[in-house]
């Protein structure tokens, strides 16, 4: 799954961040530099938020951004990877709801949405790769990685 995100360019590093919705603005924005989605898919994802609350965030550091089956705006199956170095909180009451990780979806149908969140999971449960995203800051450090464990 990384190996694939490098090679497509679906990567970002950010500083910071304004707000939660910025957040997931920006962890698109490699998948709608090729069209994969588009801005409704990614304001869907936003309203997905706002309705079902901070569900995106699946463990502490790390969240996963996507919207329901189906939703309008979404032309390709991908995973775009972001690093923000400053904290996102999406609930300033809850502090296990905060992401440094992200790792937004966009898929066609049922089938690949799962598939693509197995791919994720499979990646997620090795700790080794998931700290060494924590630190990576670069494509470079990304290129490692997929070197490293895939």
């Amino acid at each position: 799954m990384l190996k694939e995100i490098v090679e497509k360019g679906h990567y970002c590093f950010v500083e910071k961040v304004d707000s939660w919705q910025d957040a997931i603005r920006q962890s698109y924005a490699p998948l709608l530099k090729d069209n994969t989605v588009e801005n409704e898919y990614v304001e869907a994802v936003i309203e997905c938020v706002n309705k079902y609350g901070p569900y995106i965030v699946i463990v502490p550091g790390i969240a996963m951004p996507h919207s329901t089956e189906g939703a309008v705006g979404c032309n390709g199956t991908a995973i775009s990877f972001m690093k923000v170095e400053e904290e996102v909180d999406f609930d300033p009451e809850d502090p296990d709801k905060k992401a440094k990780l992200f790792f937004s979806l966009a898929a066609i149908d049922h089938d690949q949405h799962i598939q693509n969140i197995q791919s994720l999971m499979d990646t997620l449960m090795n700790e080794d790769i998931v700290e060494a995203l924590m630190n990576a800051k670069t494509k470079g450090d990304l290129e490692e990685i997929v070197n490293q464990y895939e």
